[in-house]
């Protein structure tokens, strides 16, 4: 067999198991924040779902006039209780596991973070005082 046939016979194996395995795009979730002092606040996503790997947050503060940020907190299930700081009127973030956050995005605005996810429940939420109980969060599940 010359040289050529045998190139060409790796290449087509080489071909053949590339194709075979499984495809695992990135995934995008695209989430708005929304309200100012005084208004409701919240948090709308794209997609409230997405399988496991690198995901890309892009969050856009459609506030008129107040900063928010987005951060994204690993659950053990998804009805735990989320930790207040007493009288602070924000959550305690160093008894959660956080995955990062897209932090002070100014209104009109658009930042972005990736992380690699695993399968679970997470909360996505904005930590600035008083948000969270204003409504500023959202749950968020990746799926094997």
């Amino acid at each position: 067999m010359s040289t050529y046939s045998m190139r060409g016979l790796w290449l087509g194996a080489a071909i053949l198991v590339a194709s075979s395995l499984p495809a695992f795009a990135d995934s995008t979730v695209n989430v708005d924040l929304t309200g100012d002092a005084g208004d409701k606040m919240g948090m709308k996503l794209d997609h409230e779902s997405v399988p496991a790997g690198k995901v890309t947050f892009v969050v856009k503060n459609d506030a008129i006039a107040t900063n928010h940020e987005m951060v994204v907190i690993k659950l053990k299930h998804k009805n735990d209780k989320i930790p207040m700081m007493a009288g602070k009127h924000r959550v305690d973030e160093d008894k959660l596991k956080s995955m990062g956050e897209v932090e002070d995005l100014e209104p009109g605005k658009t930042g972005e973070m990736s992380a690699d996810l695993k399968a679970g429940e997470y909360l996505l939420m904005c930590n600035i005082k008083g948000h969270f109980e204003a409504g500023m969060m959202a749950h968020f599940t990746v799926t094997k």
